[in-house]
Order: structure tokens, then sequence, then C-alpha cells
């Protein structure tokens, strides 16, 4: 159904500072084209740039890989981050056809900018708990993370990871003391790959796409720190045409075939 997919680094902090971005800092996510090579130079190349949440990344790599086969002399250029890090940067120039938040707040913020209107939730995600494959300090529950033996990395809360997290500890009465709190979800399951930490809280699709490296852990709680995703063209997108027909696809029957077998949830 949808298949393939590498990446390639482009100069996004080059094309940031020129829309005037350059006070946004080094931890900038990078940006990525779906075809794997730099988009072709010259008036005739066709572009649509699609800024999206860090737990998309292999999904929307693989639905860009779709939609550039299916409008041959496109490309696609994704930058994949953390969706607060998205939306300023959206907000404060940033050239972009389409956004995909992890949270509607985030969405929020571009909304409220008058920056994309009509938002629609496309799939949901939850939590999970994820330790390394031999578990060292043995965490079963969410309770085990109150251990101050155990080493836990959580997504810093002003990202829909780290509010999620929040509200999912509150929701069980617990208090963790992470010690590490990462801008993004895809950096915090690298603590736990790394074995930096015993623990982490992420989505369950980013577990799913770790294959293998991480395990993970269920926990009740996470049904009440359920984040919505939604998608919508921006106001100034320079492909106004195709980025509506991008979100056309996430929207879909194909598209949610490829992000319910990733793990996401139909909203």
């Amino acid at each position: 159904m949808f298949r393939r997919l590498s990446r390639w680094a482009i100069t996004l902090p080059v094309a940031l500072a020129l829309a005037g971005l350059s006070g946004c800092g080094s931890g900038e996510p990078a940006a990525t084209s779906a075809s794997g090579s730099a988009p072709a130079a010259g008036g005739g190349a066709k572009e649509v740039t699609v800024f999206a949440a860090a737990s998309l990344t292999g999904t929307f790599t693989e639905l860009g890989r779709t939609f550039e086969a299916a409008h041959p002399g496109t490309t696609v250029r994704f930058n994949f981050g953390s969706s607060a890090t998205l939306a300023q940067q959206i907000v404060q120039g940033a050239p972009a056809d389409v956004f995909a938040a992890a949270s509607p707040a985030t969405m929020k913020t571009v909304t409220d900018a008058s920056l994309a209107a009509s938002p629609v939730t496309f799939v949901r995600n939850k939590l999970q708990i994820a330790v390394p494959k031999d578990n060292p300090a043995k965490v079963d529950e969410l309770k085990d993370l109150t251990d101050a033996k155990v080493k836990v990395a959580l997504c810093a809360e002003q990202v829909p990871c780290g509010a999620a997290a929040v509200k999912a500890l509150d929701a069980a009465g617990l208090k963790v003391t992470p010690v590490t709190l990462e801008q993004d979800v895809k950096a915090t399951l690298t603590k736990v790959e790394l074995g930096e930490v015993d623990a982490a809280l992420v989505y369950r699709t980013d577990v799913i796409a770790s294959a293998g490296k991480v395990t993970g852990i269920e926990f009740p709680e996470a049904d009440q720190a359920i984040n919505d995703y939604p998608i919508a063209t921006l106001a100034k997108a320079p492909a106004g045409d195709l980025a509506g027909q991008f979100v056309d696809l996430v929207l879909s029957q194909q598209g949610e075939d490829v992000l319910t077998k990733a793990g996401f949830e139909a909203p």
C-alpha cells in the first residue's frame, strides 16, 4: 500500500535564516525529502513543504513517497520535530504548506495567528512506558517510575508528549522526577534505546517504530491522556493546491491504513 522511504538532510537552518528565523536556535528540527534526493533547482520544480510532529516521521515519509509517485515532478519536503517548535516557526514566518501537530494546543498557536483554518483531527495517539529490552530496573507499572533509583526520561511539558505525560501522572496521583526532559518524543525514546535511562513515557507508535529496540508497557492512565492530532493547510501556503492534495491523502482510507498500521488510532 505505502512503501519505501529514505531521507536526505537539507540546509533548513539556512532557509529559516533567510526567512528571518535565525533566532530559533540550534534545536531546530531537520528537514527531509520523501524522494531521498535534493529537489530540482529552477522555476519548474514543484514542492510541498510539510511541518509535522516528530512522532509522524515514519508514516508521513511513507505517505510522502506515495504522494510523489502520484504527482510526478513533485517533491515533498518534511520538517519533523516538536509540534510546539514547529508552530512557533510557522508563526515567525517559516515557509510551509501543511502543519500536522501532535495536539490541538500546538495547532491553536497557528490558528490563533490566522495562519491556518479548519484543522481536522486525523489520528489519536497514547502513551506507553518504554524500557530497554532487558528492563534492568524491572519496571512493570507507572508507579515504578516514582522510585528514585529509576532513571526516567520525559518530554518537556510544553510539547505534546510531555503534556500527555503530566496528564497521565496526575490521573494516577503520582509524581516523577525525570533525569532529563527532551524536546520531542524521538529524543526521549533515544535515551531508552541508548540505555541512558531505565524508562521513558513515549507514544505507543514510537515503541512500535523502534522495531524491538525497546519494550512498551501499557498502563491504564494512558487512556486519560490521549492526544488528538490535527492537520491543516496553511493560509500562506506557497503550494496551496498541492497542500490540499497532501492533506486529502492523509485523510483518505490509504492514509488511515498507513497510520493505524503504525499504531495510531482512528479519531
